[in-house]
């Protein structure tokens, strides 16, 4: 993976709707800037309305789809669901999978700001490089990062 995006639903909508063009066209979409690099998308949605009515599927440019349904709480609240270990190894072994074979991770929630903020930051360190601008410049969900570190640092310990 060269890049990580992190986008809201809208944008994340925008980007992958940029990789379009009608058939036969490929070449004047091309010429019009039409991306053709190659992503996979990691999907945040909400449980209390059973995602968003969006559902990314894998095509020629999109290479795999993670979608998890979870709220952007920091501890338990009735009728929520909160991030757990669980997701955190959906998320690493779905890096994982993919960190060679495509150019793009793209990862969205509703607003971009704090769930796929969390999860973006922690997808650039995994990958080695530097995340300081996901927490200077907005307020990704230190839970949903702090799940995901401690879930990294248990595979790196125990030699996974």
């Amino acid at each position: 993976m060269k890049r990580v995006l992190v986008k809201s639903v809208h944008g994340a909508f925008d980007y992958v709707m940029a990789h379009y063009y009608p058939f036969g066209m490929a070449d004047e979409a091309a010429e019009q800037g039409a991306l053709t690099d190659t992503y996979v998308v990691i999907s945040i949605q909400d449980s209390h309305t059973s995602g968003f009515g969006v559902q990314f599927t894998e095509n020629q440019f999109c290479k795999g789809v993670l979608t998890l349904i979870f709220d952007d709480i920091v501890t338990e609240v009735d009728g929520a669901v909160l991030f757990d270990d669980e997701m955190a190894d959906q998320v690493i072994d779905f890096i994982e999978k993919h960190r060679k074979s495509v150019d793009t991770l793209l990862v969205h929630c509703y607003a971009g700001q704090s769930r796929s903020r969390a999860v973006g930051a922690f997808a650039v360190e995994m990958l080695g490089g530097d995340n300081s601008k996901y927490f200077e410049e907005g307020t990704p969900n230190q839970y949903i990062y702090d799940v995901l570190e401690s879930a990294w640092v248990r595979r790196q310990l125990s030699g996974m």
